[in-house]
């Protein structure tokens, strides 16, 4: 297979968070940003992912992007795709709808960007999918998949629109206690239709992907420790139209939809156990580093172009022989251009030297 390169040149921010106005200029393998805690690497990170996805991969609320007292920010990216220059601009104004231009011209749909400039991002943030519930978990399988699949995107943007029309409709009987099971069964068969898609996608995914994830934990923790990695998924059972008639009664009870692909789950287990609860915190982030770059994996396979990879604050509460281990595979010729933040800048060269690859280290 033969992989198109990319690369981003060059990255300027206006407004953005802590940033009046400031730009970078990049080296095409690997750039490090170094720096008190507090003072603005991880958001250099976040641009750079807002370049790719359109929006914060840290803060939902898109206003609170803007730097406080001003109007509006803007993040530009200058990337060469396969020798092509490409110009990404994401903007937003207070009050105002964010835009998203490629070369100029603006997105109707932000979807329609997606898996354009694929990208892996592996940050303390992610730690959440490990403390949080299954709507997160859903929320990497989802995005993974997404970046590749578009169909599988507009059938979850489709499940995810007619699952809040049929708890608005059940709210609706109880509100005038009322019901219209005719009227019900036109959502469950939307539901149905898009919901068998959309298990049956996550199934073949995860097929194809744990594979990769169980490699990448033992280059990670060093053949240390046995991991799982399982689908939940109530369709694992039952067809989706039973469980939509089994759960009826209590849909109307509690006027929303309890059944569905919506409450998939992914479950982690370390050893045998679950790693929420038996985990150590070096384990708990071993397993975090190897999904994601399970994530790298995977993408880079299907998307046949190396995607961008940050690494947030990654060496932090993790042993040295992990800590080896990680700069080894990323230094793998596999990788394309990594971006890099660390508070030690001593640990952050000395890591930096043991490899073989060009390197530029920006102080903050």
């Amino acid at each position: 297979m033969i992989l198109r390169s990319m690369y981003l040149q060059k990255i300027s921010l206006v407004n953005f968070k802590n940033f009046d106005s400031q730009s970078f200029d990049f080296q095409k393998k690997i750039n490090c940003f170094v720096g008190n805690n507090g003072i603005g690497k991880t958001n250099v990170l976040d641009a750079i992912y807002y370049l790719s996805f359109a929006k914060s991969y840290f803060n939902p609320v898109a206003g609170q992007n803007i730097k406080h007292g001003t109007s509006f920010f803007m993040v530009e990216g200058e990337y060469l795709l396969n020798d092509r220059k490409e110009k990404i601009v994401c903007s937003l104004k207070k009050g105002q709808k964010k835009i998203l231009k490629q070369n100029g011209k603006a997105y109707d749909k932000f979807s329609e960007h997606i898996g354009k400039l694929p990208l892996v991002i592996i940050s303390p943030a992610d730690r959440d999918l490990v403390t949080e519930g299954s709507d997160t978990r859903r929320k990497f399988m989802d995005g993974v998949i997404s970046q590749q699949d578009k169909t599988y995107l507009q059938n979850l943007i489709s499940y995810n629109k007619i699952l809040v029309q049929r708890n608005a409709l059940l709210k609706y009987f109880a509100a005038n206690r009322t019901f219209d099971l005719l009227n019900l069964k036109v959502y469950n068969e939307q539901l149905i239709n898009f919901g068998v898609k959309i298990f049956e996608n996550r199934k073949k995914f995860l097929e194809a992907f744990i594979p990769i994830f169980n490699k990448k934990y033992e280059i990670v923790s060093g053949k240390k420790e046995q991991v799982n990695l399982t689908y939940k998924s109530q369709l694992n059972d039952t067809s989706f139209d039973e469980l939509l008639e089994k759960s009826l009664e209590k849909d109307r009870m509690v006027q929303y939809t309890t059944a569905g692909i919506h409450k998939d789950d992914l479950s982690f287990e370390i050893d045998g156990f679950p790693i929420k609860k038996f985990g150590s915190q070096g384990q708990q982030k071993s397993y975090l580093i190897a999904l994601k770059l399970a994530q790298f994996e995977f993408i880079k396979q299907q998307a046949s172009v190396v995607p961008i990879l940050l690494l947030d604050d990654i060496f932090d509460k993790l042993d040295e022989h992990r800590v080896t281990h990680i700069i080894n595979l990323v230094n793998n010729d596999a990788f394309g251009q990594i971006f890099i933040t660390d508070t030690h800048y001593n640990r952050t060269e000395s890591i930096l030297e043991q490899g073989n690859k060009e390197y530029q280290i920006f102080k903050l």
